[in-house]
This record gives C-alpha cells, sequence and structure tokens, in this order.
C-alpha cells in the first residue's frame, strides 16, 4: 500500500468525504488529485472502502480506519515531543566579517535567551549564501543586500553602511573629490569580486560620474583589502565599519553621492523563536553601535 493513498484516505474519511478533505489536507492537492488516489488505493486493495454520496464508509473502510488512524492522528504529538528534547540547531551564514567581528557580541545575548542553542556558522559570499538558503543548507543568512531579496524570502534590512575609499597613510590624496578631479585614475584599484554587491555600487558610482576605473586586484575579503592598501598595493574599495576599515597605515574617504550598502537578514516562511531572538538581538545590537545606520525595519 502506498503509504501516501492512507494519509490522504484518513482525510476524506476523517472530513466526510474528498470535497471537504481537500478544505483541510495541509499541503496542496487538487479534488480530482485525491478521487483518482483514492481510486487507485481501492483498486490496490481489492476492494471498495466508501461510498461517494452521501459519504459511507463500507466495512473494509472501516477496519482501514482503524488501522490507519491511531498513526496519523498521534503525529503531530510525536513530533512535538521529539522536537522538545531535541537540542536546538541554528545555521547561519554570513561574511567572514560579520562572523568574527560582530556576531560573537549578538550570539553572547543569544545565549542568555537560548542557553542549549547549537550553532552551525558558515562563510560565503552574497551569491553563495542566498543559494545555501534556497536549497536549506542554512536558516539564516545576513549579507548586502541589493533591491529586493530572492524569491520566496522573508528579509529585514539591519544597517545601511556608507561605502569608503581606503588609500595608505602617507597617499596624496585627501579626499575622493581629488580624484575625480583627474581625467584618468592611473592608481590601482583593489576591490571584491564584481559580482559582489559593494563592488556594484561602486561601479554603479562611477557611472554616473562617468568615470571609469577598472579593477587591478579582486581580493577575496574586505579584510584583505585593507592590508593590501596598507602595504601600498593601491586603493581600496570598503565600508566604514571598525573592523574591517581601520589600520594604522590605511586613511578612509567618504564617497560622497555613492548608494551605500543594505546590510538584510534572509530567511524563510515565518521566523523560528531561535531566528526571531537572533535577528532582534541583531537589531539592539545596531542600534547601541551605530543608530546612524540602522534601518527601520520592522520584524513581524
Amino acid at each position: 500500500m502506498n503509504i501516501h493513498h492512507l494519509e490522504l484516505f484518513y482525510y476524506v474519511t476523517r472530513h466526510g468525504g474528498i470535497s471537504r478533505a481537500v478544505r483541510h489536507i495541509p499541503y496542496g492537492i487538487q479534488q480530482p488529485a485525491v478521487s483518482s488516489q483514492m481510486l487507485l488505493l481501492e483498486e490496490d486493495l481489492g476492494t471498495r472502502l466508501f461510498e461517494r454520496s452521501p459519504f459511507r464508509l463500507t466495512e473494509e473502510g472501516k477496519k482501514l480506519f482503524a488501522f490507519v488512524r491511531p498513526f496519523f492522528e498521534n503525529l503531530d504529538a510525536v513530533g512535538a515531543r521529539l522536537r522538545k528534547q531535541a537540542v536546538p540547531l541554528l545555521r547561519i551564514g554570513t561574511s567572514e566579517l560579520v562572523l568574527r567581528e560582530y556576531l560573537p557580541a549578538v550570539m553572547q545575548l543569544l545565549h542568555q535567551k537560548h542557553p542549549q542553542v547549537r550553532l552551525s556558522l558558515q562563510s560565503g559570499f552574497t551569491s553563495q549564501l542566498e543559494a545555501w538558503l534556497q536549497d536549506r543548507q542554512i536558516d539564516l543568512a545576513v549579507t548586502p543586500l541589493e533591491k529586493r531579496p530572492p524569491a520566496r524570502l522573508r528579509c529585514l534590512r539591519l544597517m545601511r553602511v556608507p561605502l569608503v575609499l581606503l588609500v595608505h597613510r602617507k597617499s596624496k590624496y585627501k579626499s575622493s573629490a581629488e580624484l575625480w578631479a583627474q581625467g584618468r585614475i592611473e592608481e590601482p584599484l583593489i576591490t571584491l569580486p564584481a559580482v559582489e554587491i559593494i563592488s556594484r555600487l561602486f561601479k554603479k558610482g562611477l557611472q554616473r560620474r562617468q568615470i571609469e576605473w577598472l579593477p587591478a586586484i579582486e581580493a577575496s575579503s574586505l579584510e584583505l583589502i585593507t592590508q593590501y592598501v596598507a602595504n601600498g598595493h593601491g586603493i581600496g574599495v570598503s565600508v566604514n565599519l571598525p573592523g574591517v576599515s581601520r589600520h594604522p597605515r590605511v586613511r578612509i574617504l567618504p564617497l560622497e553621492g555613492f548608494d551605500p550598502v543594505e546590510v538584510a537578514a534572509l530567511w524563510h516562511g515565518q521566523p523560528t523563536c531561535l531566528i526571531r531572538a537572533v535577528l532582534e538581538e541583531g537589531q539592539r545590537y545596531v542600534r547601541q553601535l551605530w543608530p546612524e545606520w540602522q534601518c527601520d525595519d520592522t520584524l513581524k
């Protein structure tokens, strides 16, 4: 016997007919599909299980319902007991910077409310994080976001961080305007890969000024960009966060008129209590450290 056919038979019998069952089955299925699968079940068993109109179980149908009813009616209770006994696991994906500099403080606050929670942490670029989330390999992603979130994902915008240029402390440039005033920028440009949102926002800002400045070095992290600038390899594109742009041999040049980077949390469906706790603590953390950059999104 097909277990799915037995499940549909349980709902049909419990609600007194196929049309009524369709309105209560907890997943999408149309009435013709239920009807055809009930016929397959009866064909498999070689007996009629119920009269269609008015609905009435046959003797064989009563025997089968008595058999399957305890199993399906106890599924929710068994699942609840198992979930209660299990140690909760939260899988978070974000950048290496967030994992190292900012997530520990948020996780410390989370453990005060949920001391038993286990964490699985992964680092990656935005495209990787979105793919992992779509494939259900992680539960929550914290990542730069451009425009709308991907389809079927929920979103909470946490902060808007200004783009900046990083130059060596001994550089002659004291502002980004001095660079734009040149007809051609000769200094090597150090950026993240072109597909990353920070690089795309910077490129859009250049295009609005009709400036072409191609990357000479593509680095795998913002921290690496800072180090390359400190070592005199060129000018870097970064964001104005202490954990990534501060270095004794590096000076920060604000980028006026460039779109900021929106950092957002992404997840599927209604947030679990653990996801909700992380988001609330994350918002509180941003509000305390960078109130001028916080977004006004509310968690629903």
